[in-house]
């Protein structure tokens, strides 16, 4: 059971590492845990939303076509959970005296994200049986990165917005939430279509691993270029 656990949780806490251990003014640990216990809770939090939604017929959990795997990735999953991970971080930040550096916002929005991944990830990989591994494996790779990198670009436009307000216009603050729910909801599509159009799954399948990697690649990138300006303010 322990190994099932530690396969579920590790790669979030390997990634929360990855971005607290650049930031040259590091923030007080009992934030990090604090954000990331917020992040745990945005799992429910995030039924809340999704839960009227399905009642409301706007999606299916069982999509058996591209529309429907849309609908699914967007009302499903890409709106109610990253509304409900920017409402914790704002919870968590709308009273922070800490949070007075650009590369905070990355921090703590990855401690959001992160905990909602590991918390999601848990419950896959404990309802997943006999198949634990290979679940764990593939989620390691691609959704809880996948949650990372969302989180990254919520917390560089939450540092914008808090920093930059009165230069920003109506349409860059909104981008605090739209970026991170494009992200999450064309990443879904493609891991959502890739299992039901089995025709051009393997086309889609390579979609979706190019779509990681520029996401990845574009996530490192505004990690270290806001740790390396966060070094000289």
């Amino acid at each position: 059971m322990w190994i099932i656990f530690a396969a579920a949780i590790v790669p979030g806490l390997i990634l929360l590492y990855y971005v607290y251990s650049r930031d040259f003014n590091p923030e007080p640990r009992r934030l990090i845990f604090k954000g990331f216990f917020y992040g745990a809770i945005s799992v429910f939090v995030s039924t809340l939303i999704s839960g009227p939604l399905l009642n409301l017929g706007l999606f299916t959990n069982t999509p058996s076509t591209f529309l429907e795997a849309v609908k699914v990735s967007f009302y499903g999953a890409a709106i109610p959970e990253e509304t409900a991970k920017l409402f914790m971080l704002w919870l968590l930040l709308r009273h922070c005296p800490e949070f007075d550096e650009r590369y905070d916002g990355l921090v703590y929005a990855a401690c959001v994200g992160l905990g909602f991944a590991c918390v999601e990830n848990l419950m896959y990989v404990l309802s997943s049986g006999a198949a634990w591994f290979y679940v764990s494996t593939t989620r390691a790779l691609f959704a809880v990165p996948g949650h990372f990198a969302f989180a990254i670009a919520m917390g560089y436009y939450y540092s914008r917005n808090h920093f930059d307000w009165r230069s920003t216009t109506a349409f860059d603050r909104i981008k605090v939430w739209l970026v991170p729910v494009l992200l999450h909801g064309v990443y879904d599509t493609l891991a959502f279509s890739s299992e039901i159009a089995a025709g051009w799954s393997g086309l889609i399948s390579l979609a979706l691993i190019w779509f990681c990697f520029r996401l990845f690649k574009f996530t490192s990138k505004r990690i270290l270029d806001e740790a390396a300006a966060n070094s000289f303010d």
